[in-house]
């Protein structure tokens, strides 16, 4: 999916996963779908949207998870952007933050910034562990794959190949 949205001055990179049916939508798969619709009509601009992929649970969680990323545009700047991700989150049944690894139906992450790296006492942008999750990294490499991580200086496919190249054998 591609819109058009060049009068926006804020782009962000989010993550989009989730490992819980929601009964009005459907499966995992669904949620994110309808996520990413519904993303566009509250205030952001979807101008781009990856694949959805089945991956294996990190942590203690049985279910596997929805994976995907979206490229948005907003006039939002980083702070209002987290309400309004925690807001949507909030409009899919996402009950409690905090619980790392537990199922939920939506979980929305700024992974990047256009503005590069901002902090505050609940957000970070760059995402701190986006450089070690393949199921981060493989959607966004569909959406942003020239996007440069403004700590390390890679770009997201780079740390994608770093993260997946193959480890040497062991003499």
């Amino acid at each position: 999916m591609t819109f058009e949205c060049s009068s926006l001055p804020h782009r962000y990179l989010l993550a989009l996963g989730s490992n819980r049916r929601l009964a009005r939508i459907g499966g995992p798969r669904a949620v994110l779908d309808r996520a990413m619709k519904y993303l566009d009509l509250n205030g952001l601009a979807l101008v781009s949207a990856s694949r959805i992929h089945d991956t294996a649970p990190i942590g203690p969680s049985q279910r596997r998870y929805a994976n995907a990323a979206a490229l948005v545009a907003s006039a939002l700047k980083p702070e209002g952007m987290l309400e309004r991700i925690r807001r949507i989150e909030k409009d899919f049944n996402r009950l409690r933050r905090g619980q790392r690894w537990r199922e939920r139906t939506l979980d929305l992450d700024i992974v990047l910034w256009n503005g590069g790296i901002f902090a505050s006492e609940d957000l970070l942008i760059p995402h701190p562990a986006f450089r070690e999750r393949s199921f981060v990294l493989t959607p966004a490499s569909e959406v942003a794959r020239d996007w440069r991580d403004p700590v390390t200086g890679f770009t997201i496919a780079q740390l994608l190949a770093r993260l997946t190249k193959p480890a040497p054998a062991l003499r």
